[in-house]
């Protein structure tokens, strides 16, 4: 396997947990254009499935089956971000050096949300659970076809997606260890504190394509309609981790005071 599209191709496509966590050299040779399927592959137990099941309650998440059901959720966006990760690197063009950069940064970060994946899939099993043993939804991937742009991906994967679970991950992290599972605690921790370095990645990327606009309203404009800052915070907002990651102090002001009508950041922790 010596092309990058191959790679990503095999991810993409492939439809087991061994094709999803491919690990493999490879060179970033000439871009060539790629559609975006409909569908990243899925098969079996992996398959998406329309069927919804309520996120279990915080305190019950020192129950095994609860806990598992929580993990298995985490677990998805892991595995949804490592295909639309897979996808950036096949659909983008890259014809610059800062091309090349910017998708060497995708591979670290899918490299990340690999090892997420495998460590929630191995405390799932440790809960005598599989993978695949809930339904598994494709939110984030039906937001895959309206990023039309690196900057739109980057707005949506990085700053949105990931900035979130700067809030869920540390948010769990407490739950779990409050009830004594300082080994899934350990894994909300370890979750945390590679997203930081996705969300610094993008702000990074976000600032230098800018240009002369301001990074917030940059941020706003890149956001497909009808995504709003808000989905960035999760339970908990904590304006000193963002900050941490995104390393400016203007657009912290403005995302800590942004306010919508969001279910998710409004509803009831119970």
């Amino acid at each position: 396997m010596n092309s990058y599209s191959e790679f990503a191709r095999k991810i993409l496509s492939g439809e087991t947990l061994e094709d999803k966590l491919l690990s493999h050299s490879f060179e970033w040779d000439k871009w060539q254009p790629h559609d975006l399927p409909n569908s990243p592959g899925r098969t079996g137990r992996l398959a998406f499935s329309e069927e919804k099941l309520k996120f279990p309650k915080m305190a019950r998440l020192n129950e095994n089956d609860k806990k598992a059901l929580a993990l298995h959720s985490f677990a998805n966006h892991e595995l949804l971000a490592i295909e639309m990760m897979a996808a950036a690197i096949l659909i983008y063009p890259h014809v610059t050096e800062d091309d090349v950069r910017f998708k060497k940064g995708i591979l670290t970060a899918l490299k990340d949300e690999q090892k997420h994946l495998s460590l929630y899939i191995k405390r799932i099993n440790e809960l005598g659970y599989e993978f695949g043993d809930f339904p598994l939804n494709d939110f984030f991937w039906r937001q895959m076809a309206k990023l039309k742009s690196p900057a739109q991906y980057t707005a949506v994967m990085a700053l949105t997606f990931e900035a979130a679970n700067l809030d869920f991950a540390q948010y769990y992290s407490k739950i779990f260890r409050d009830f004594g599972d300082e080994v899934t605690a350990n894994i909300m921790d370890e979750v945390l504190a590679d997203e930081i370095t996705h969300v610094a990645f993008g702000a990074h990327w976000m600032k230098k394509w800018r240009a002369d606009k301001d990074i917030w309203d940059y941020y706003r404009s890149s956001l497909p309609f009808p995504m709003t800052p808000a989905r960035s915070k999760g339970f908990g907002y904590d304006s000193v981790i963002h900050g941490k990651a995104m390393n400016d102090e203007s657009f912290i002001d403005q995302l800590s005071a942004y306010d919508d009508d969001f279910l998710i950041t409004k509803r009831k922790k119970t």
